[in-house]
């Protein structure tokens, strides 16, 4: 999971570079023969080791996040942490970017998704402050790849005078990477590839479809499903990968003249010609994709989590909040004219 190779990454940065300390520290374990790290404090360490403090782990990143304006020597930090805690260190994260420090919070693992571990470790609001935080770029890729294709793409945003920070939020959950249909074609691959960045793909279109799912992060799966079964009902449905809502919204606001952005991507995921009722679902809160049926102005259901979430499988749990595969098939077949 990405939260195991994070914290396997900070083990091995801290046995390798060591641990920064303003004095040197005894290592009382040193003689233990058994110990395969060393956690050695001195001046010379790399590493900084900040326990179990979200708003130290955003501190830093935000002030590391600043050293392109301040020193002209741009970095490129990222923080991992859990992703319902991004509230609890969101004062400080927030204040770091307005101050200028560009860095990049991962947020994972997230949602209802996480079900095994109870309603206290699962979060509802924070896809809408990825879409409502200021110079932050926020994600929410479903498959592995279009996770390489954003961080990619977060990175090169970092450390520049037009640069913004980025938000990932990402899920354990397994996903059966063949579903993305990446195409194999090179020219039809970097055509996803810009789509993925500037925030979301088509990744099934019907001919003739009478109602078009919008998917977010780890519920592709579901949609998909969802989009089979319709099929098999004599209901033609297109399937659409969201990996950023914030990025939409602001193409919608540039092509209704209220900012300069680009809306192409609008033209790929929302052509007129194929306009039918929309059904969102995301492991989030349902209005955070609610703004996209106005973009034709068609009929919509929003699916998502509104309550606080419960132990149980994960097929128990998204049906408990509405979003598993039997809802979005009765939400599609409920809008339909």
């Amino acid at each position: 999971s990405p939260v195991s190779w994070a914290r396997r990454c900070v083990y091995v940065s801290g046995l390798k570079v060591g641990v920064w300390s303003a004095a040197e520290r005894h290592n009382w374990f040193a003689d233990d023969a058994e110990t395969i790290m060393h956690w050695n404090e001195r001046p010379t360490g790399q590493h900084m080791e900040l326990g179990i403090a979200e708003t130290n782990l955003v501190g830093l990143i935000g002030e590391l996040g600043a050293t392109w304006s301040r020193w002209g020597q741009p970095l490129l930090p990222i923080g991992v942490l859990y992703d319902p805690f991004v509230e609890r260190a969101l004062e400080p994260w927030s204040y770091g970017i307005y101050a200028g420090g560009q860095s990049i919070l991962v947020g994972t693992p997230s949602g209802v998704t996480l079900a095994a571990e109870g309603g206290a470790h699962q979060s509802i609001k924070t896809p809408s402050i990825g879409l409502e935080q200021p110079g932050c770029v926020s994600y929410e890729p479903g498959f592995a790849i279009d996770v390489e294709w954003t961080l990619l793409a977060s990175l090169a945003r970092l450390g520049r005078p037009d640069g913004t920070s980025a938000y990932l939020r990402l899920s354990t959950r397994p996903v059966d990477q063949t579903l993305a249909a990446v195409p194999t074609d090179p020219a039809a691959r970097e055509r996803r590839r810009r789509q993925v960045v500037a925030g979301g793909y088509p990744i099934r279109r019907r001919d003739n479809a009478q109602v078009t799912i919008v998917a977010m992060g780890a519920m592709i799966t579901e949609s998909l499903a969802a989009a089979d079964r319709l099929e098999t009902s004599g209901v033609p449905a297109d399937v659409l990968c969201i990996t950023s809502p914030g990025l939409l919204f602001e193409a919608w606001q540039a092509r209704q003249g209220r900012d300069s952005g680009e809306t192409w991507i609008l033209d790929q995921l929302f052509p007129t010609e194929r306009a039918t009722p929309m059904v969102t679902v995301l492991d989030g809160h349902p209005h955070t994709l609610a703004f996209l049926a106005g973009i034709n102005r068609v009929r919509s259901t929003h699916l998502g989590v509104s309550r606080f979430g419960q132990v149980g499988s994960l097929d128990d749990v998204y049906r408990y909040h509405g979003i598993d595969t039997d809802s979005i098939v009765t939400a599609a077949l409920d809008i339909l004219p």
